[in-house]
């Protein structure tokens, strides 16, 4: 009988195994499709063959051009602004254990996107200034939220509630510099705020990938702990986990990581709350949904780029489309939660 049970639990474990390895391939397939796909299309459709030419480095008339200073720092803008959203809106959600908990929601992005606009309309500041202020808001604001939230115990509901405050209060500040902008300046702020991967440049890149590279092991390193914390405080601690530390280092990770990314490509609307939710309906529980939640995250926004981009008469920024499908989800998701009594 104890064999019967023992290998019962180890036939769903593998089980469990094997779908976390196909779905993680699958969508890492769909990635790869995705990206090569907006390297092919755009006003001209070129060849598979002088595509992968021009990439190796041979200059061919109009398509190096296009492909190498348009299409492929789009791509790769995508690509690694996806994939940190989708890992630091899982990381979120999973540490505080609520779907609400993500960046976008709780004031984390309006943080770097009041920074940013501030350098844009008032500083005058180049793109590498934006990105450094914006990254040092991102995780200034989130010290604020922490501190405020922590009281003498950590209680994720006053995290979540003085996060939408600080949001409201940022949102505001933004719209007042809007209001008091410059009007030559205006549409480069609104376009950054949108959301989008237009304008994207290669020397603008190196500071986001640097940091996936950097982040990803670390916070795929503390998985381990982050799925204690998804339990709650007091049995995180009798597990042996040194909470406090842990979610430091979970949440600065994953602020430096979303920072960068609202830095290079604006703050790209519910990619962050999406990512994670269908991670986890689509690799189930068992396993660590991090990776996958980062590259549902790349496809979210590679997909909606081109849908953007060639689906309607007019081309709309990525944001847009990531907002249309994110809002009904939020709808949904706090229905729910009320009848639930979440909320």
């Amino acid at each position: 009988m104890k064999n019967n049970s023992v290998e019962f639990i180890m036939s769903g474990r593998r089980q469990r195994r094997r779908r976390w390895i196909l779905v993680t391939a699958l969508l890492a397939v769909l990635a790869f499709i995705l990206s090569c796909t907006m390297l092919l299309l755009g006003n001209t459709i070129y060849p598979v063959q002088d595509v992968i030419r021009s990439l190796s480095g041979e200059q061919i008339k109009g398509v190096s051009f296009a492909v190498n200073t348009i299409r492929l720092p789009r791509m790769l803008a995508g690509l690694f602004a996806g994939f940190a959203f989708g890992i630091g809106g899982h990381i979120f959600q999973t540490m505080l254990r609520n779907p609400l908990a993500n960046p976008n929601v709780i004031g984390i992005t309006s943080g770097s996107s009041a920074a940013a606009v501030f350098c844009i309309l008032i500083l005058h500041t180049s793109n590498t200034v934006v990105s450094i202020v914006s990254v040092i808001a991102g995780l200034a604001t989130v010290i604020v939220i922490y501190l405020l939230s922590k009281g003498k115990t950590f209680s994720i509901g006053r995290l979540i509630l003085v996060g939408i405050g600080i949001q409201a209060m940022l949102d505001a500040f933004i719209s007042y510099l809007l209001l008091k902008g410059a009007q030559q300046d205006i549409p480069a702020a609104i376009r950054w705020l949108s959301g989008s991967l237009n304008g994207s440049q290669m020397h603008e890149l190196p500071p986001l990938v640097l940091t996936v590279f950097i982040c990803t092991p670390i916070v795929f390193v503390l998985g381990k702990h982050l799925s204690l914390l998804e339990l709650g405080e007091q049995s995180a601690t009798t597990l042996g986990v040194n909470t406090d530390r842990a979610r430091i280092l979970l949440i600065v990770s994953s602020v430096c990581m979303i920072a960068l990314a609202t830095a290079t490509t604006g703050p790209i609307a519910f990619v962050a709350f999406l990512s994670g939710p269908i991670a986890k309906r689509l690799v189930g529980v068992g396993f660590s949904n991090m990776i996958p939640a980062g590259l549902v995250g790349v496809n979210l926004v590679l997909a909606a780029d081109l849908i953007g981009q060639f689906a309607f008469e007019v081309r709309f920024p990525v944001g847009i489309i990531t907002g249309i499908l994110g809002a009904p989800y939020l709808i949904y998701l706090l229905i729910r939660m009320n009848r639930k009594g979440d909320l």
